[in-house]
Protein backbone atom coordinates (compact mmCIF):
# COMPACT_ATOMS: atom_id res chain seq x y z
CA UNK A 1 0.00 0.00 0.00
CA UNK A 2 1.48 3.85 -0.92
CA UNK A 3 0.88 6.79 1.41
CA UNK A 4 1.84 10.25 0.76
CA UNK A 5 2.52 12.12 3.59
CA UNK A 6 2.91 15.70 3.82
CA UNK A 7 6.36 16.76 4.71
CA UNK A 8 8.23 19.87 6.27
CA UNK A 9 12.12 18.20 7.16
CA UNK A 10 10.19 18.47 11.22
CA UNK A 11 10.23 15.86 13.25
CA UNK A 12 6.77 15.66 13.83
CA UNK A 13 6.22 14.92 9.76
CA UNK A 14 9.09 12.64 10.13
CA UNK A 15 7.89 10.57 13.26
CA UNK A 16 4.59 10.20 11.44
CA UNK A 17 6.54 8.15 8.67
CA UNK A 18 8.39 6.01 10.82
CA UNK A 19 5.23 4.90 12.33
CA UNK A 20 3.34 4.14 9.22
CA UNK A 21 6.27 2.63 7.80
CA UNK A 22 5.51 -0.92 8.39
CA UNK A 23 2.36 -0.55 6.88
CA UNK A 24 2.76 1.51 3.70
CA UNK A 25 5.32 2.50 0.89
CA UNK A 26 5.52 5.98 2.62
CA UNK A 27 6.62 8.65 -0.26
CA UNK A 28 6.96 11.82 1.72
CA UNK A 29 5.39 14.87 0.33
CA UNK A 30 6.20 18.66 0.25
CA UNK A 31 3.66 21.21 -1.21
CA UNK A 32 4.58 24.47 -2.73
CA UNK A 33 3.38 27.56 -4.15
CA UNK A 34 7.40 28.03 -6.40
CA UNK A 35 8.28 30.70 -3.56
CA UNK A 36 11.30 28.71 -2.07
CA UNK A 37 13.16 25.51 -2.94
CA UNK A 38 12.27 22.39 -1.55
CA UNK A 39 15.90 20.88 -0.83
CA UNK A 40 15.57 21.33 2.73
CA UNK A 41 12.46 18.73 2.89
CA UNK A 42 14.37 16.45 -0.10
CA UNK A 43 17.87 16.38 2.19
CA UNK A 44 15.76 15.48 5.26
CA UNK A 45 13.52 13.34 3.12
CA UNK A 46 16.21 11.26 2.05
CA UNK A 47 18.49 11.15 5.50
CA UNK A 48 15.70 9.33 7.07
CA UNK A 49 15.19 6.80 4.26
CA UNK A 50 12.16 7.99 2.32
CA UNK A 51 11.39 9.08 -0.82
CA UNK A 52 10.48 12.87 -1.54
CA UNK A 53 8.47 14.20 -3.76
CA UNK A 54 6.69 18.29 -4.66
CA UNK A 55 3.06 18.75 -5.62
CA UNK A 56 2.54 22.00 -6.33
CA UNK A 57 -0.24 23.89 -5.07
CA UNK A 58 -2.64 26.88 -6.35
CA UNK A 59 -0.95 30.32 -6.05
CA UNK A 60 -4.68 31.78 -5.44
CA UNK A 61 -4.72 29.74 -1.92
CA UNK A 62 -1.52 31.43 -0.80
CA UNK A 63 -2.38 35.11 -2.10
CA UNK A 64 -6.05 34.21 -0.03
CA UNK A 65 -3.94 33.08 2.88
CA UNK A 66 -1.35 35.78 3.37
CA UNK A 67 -4.21 38.51 2.90
CA UNK A 68 -5.97 36.74 5.67
CA UNK A 69 -2.89 36.21 8.18
CA UNK A 70 -1.92 39.77 7.48
CA UNK A 71 -5.82 40.99 7.91
CA UNK A 72 -6.20 38.48 11.36
CA UNK A 73 -2.62 39.47 12.76
CA UNK A 74 -2.07 36.15 13.65
CA UNK A 75 -1.41 33.02 10.82
CA UNK A 76 -3.15 30.40 12.14
CA UNK A 77 -6.38 31.07 9.73
CA UNK A 78 -4.19 31.37 6.77
CA UNK A 79 -1.90 28.02 7.82
CA UNK A 80 -5.43 26.29 8.40
CA UNK A 81 -6.40 27.04 4.84
CA UNK A 82 -3.38 26.13 2.92
CA UNK A 83 -3.32 22.88 4.97
CA UNK A 84 -6.34 21.71 3.99
CA UNK A 85 -5.66 22.50 0.55
CA UNK A 86 -2.24 20.67 0.96
CA UNK A 87 -4.17 17.52 2.04
CA UNK A 88 -6.68 17.63 -0.93
CA UNK A 89 -3.75 18.05 -3.74
CA UNK A 90 -1.96 15.08 -1.47
CA UNK A 91 -4.54 12.99 -2.44
CA UNK A 92 -5.59 13.79 -6.23
CA UNK A 93 -2.54 11.58 -6.29
CA UNK A 94 -1.75 13.61 -10.03
CA UNK A 95 2.06 12.87 -8.65
CA UNK A 96 2.10 9.53 -8.64
CA UNK A 97 0.44 6.07 -10.25
CA UNK A 98 -1.07 4.78 -7.52
CA UNK A 99 -2.05 6.41 -3.56
CA UNK A 100 -4.19 4.10 -1.01
CA UNK A 101 -3.62 6.95 1.52
CA UNK A 102 -2.92 10.67 2.49
CA UNK A 103 -1.55 11.45 6.04
CA UNK A 104 0.58 14.50 7.64
CA UNK A 105 1.87 14.80 11.10
CA UNK A 106 -1.06 17.01 12.83
CA UNK A 107 -1.00 15.88 16.91
CA UNK A 108 -2.71 16.21 19.56
CA UNK A 109 -2.31 19.32 20.77
CA UNK A 110 -1.85 21.86 17.41
CA UNK A 111 -4.10 24.68 17.22
CA UNK A 112 -3.44 24.53 13.57
CA UNK A 113 -3.05 22.61 11.48
CA UNK A 114 -5.68 20.18 12.01
CA UNK A 115 -8.16 18.05 9.85
CA UNK A 116 -11.51 17.90 11.30
CA UNK A 117 -13.37 14.56 11.43
CA UNK A 118 -15.79 16.22 8.40
CA UNK A 119 -12.61 17.53 6.35
CA UNK A 120 -11.12 13.52 7.16
CA UNK A 121 -14.77 11.96 5.69
CA UNK A 122 -14.80 14.74 2.66
CA UNK A 123 -11.19 13.47 1.23
CA UNK A 124 -11.55 9.81 1.78
CA UNK A 125 -14.72 9.96 -0.17
CA UNK A 126 -13.77 12.27 -3.06
CA UNK A 127 -10.24 10.61 -3.24
CA UNK A 128 -10.94 7.26 -2.28
CA UNK A 129 -7.61 7.03 -0.63
CA UNK A 130 -8.00 6.85 3.56
CA UNK A 131 -6.68 10.47 6.02
CA UNK A 132 -4.25 9.27 8.76
CA UNK A 133 -3.00 11.01 11.09
CA UNK A 134 -0.79 8.35 13.35
CA UNK A 135 0.42 12.06 15.79
CA UNK A 136 -3.41 12.90 16.20
CA UNK A 137 -3.44 11.46 20.01
CA UNK A 138 -0.07 11.93 20.66
CA UNK A 139 1.56 15.33 22.90
CA UNK A 140 4.12 17.73 22.85
CA UNK A 141 5.67 15.40 25.50
CA UNK A 142 5.78 12.29 24.13
CA UNK A 143 6.56 13.22 19.94
CA UNK A 144 9.45 14.93 22.38
CA UNK A 145 10.83 11.76 23.79
CA UNK A 146 10.18 9.19 20.45
CA UNK A 147 12.49 12.05 18.23
CA UNK A 148 14.97 12.16 20.73
CA UNK A 149 15.18 8.08 20.90
CA UNK A 150 14.78 7.98 17.46
CA UNK A 151 15.95 11.01 15.45
CA UNK A 152 18.87 13.62 14.84
CA UNK A 153 17.32 17.25 14.65
CA UNK A 154 18.22 20.29 14.40
CA UNK A 155 16.10 22.87 16.42
CA UNK A 156 16.12 26.50 16.68
CA UNK A 157 14.20 30.05 15.81
CA UNK A 158 11.82 29.73 12.74
CA UNK A 159 13.65 32.20 10.44
CA UNK A 160 16.94 30.16 11.18
CA UNK A 161 15.90 26.87 10.57
CA UNK A 162 16.17 25.88 6.70
CA UNK A 163 12.76 24.08 6.05
CA UNK A 164 10.38 23.72 2.84
CA UNK A 165 7.06 23.77 4.40
CA UNK A 166 4.45 26.21 3.95
CA UNK A 167 5.30 28.53 6.95
CA UNK A 168 8.83 29.10 4.62
CA UNK A 169 6.54 30.04 1.64
CA UNK A 170 3.79 32.47 3.52
CA UNK A 171 6.63 34.91 5.16
CA UNK A 172 8.43 35.11 1.86
CA UNK A 173 5.19 36.29 0.26
CA UNK A 174 4.44 38.51 3.36
CA UNK A 175 7.36 40.15 3.00
CA UNK A 176 6.90 40.53 -0.74
CA UNK A 177 3.15 41.64 -0.56
CA UNK A 178 3.32 43.72 2.67
CA UNK A 179 7.56 44.65 3.40
CA UNK A 180 9.81 43.09 6.19
CA UNK A 181 7.68 44.34 9.09
CA UNK A 182 4.55 42.27 8.07
CA UNK A 183 6.45 38.75 9.46
CA UNK A 184 6.89 39.72 12.80
CA UNK A 185 3.61 41.50 12.82
CA UNK A 186 1.77 38.05 12.19
CA UNK A 187 4.27 35.14 13.29
CA UNK A 188 4.74 35.03 17.09
CA UNK A 189 8.35 33.98 17.68
CA UNK A 190 8.46 29.84 17.94
CA UNK A 191 11.06 27.28 17.72
CA UNK A 192 10.91 25.01 14.82
CA UNK A 193 12.85 21.65 14.29
CA UNK A 194 14.47 19.76 11.27
CA UNK A 195 15.68 16.21 10.86
CA UNK A 196 19.10 14.95 10.22
CA UNK A 197 18.49 11.63 10.41
CA UNK A 198 17.56 9.03 11.73
CA UNK A 199 19.48 8.24 15.72
CA UNK A 200 22.72 5.99 15.63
Amino acid sequence: MHCGLLYSAGKDSTLAALLLEDFYDVTLVSGTFGVVDPDPAREAAESVGFDHETVDLDPAVAREAVERMYDDGYPRNGIQRVHEHAVERVAEGEWTESLDAVADGTRRDDRVPTVDRPLAQSVEDRFGVAYLAPLAGVGRGAIDAMAAQSLDVETGPSAEIPKADYEVELRALLVEEYGEGAVDEVFPDHIQSRVRGRSE
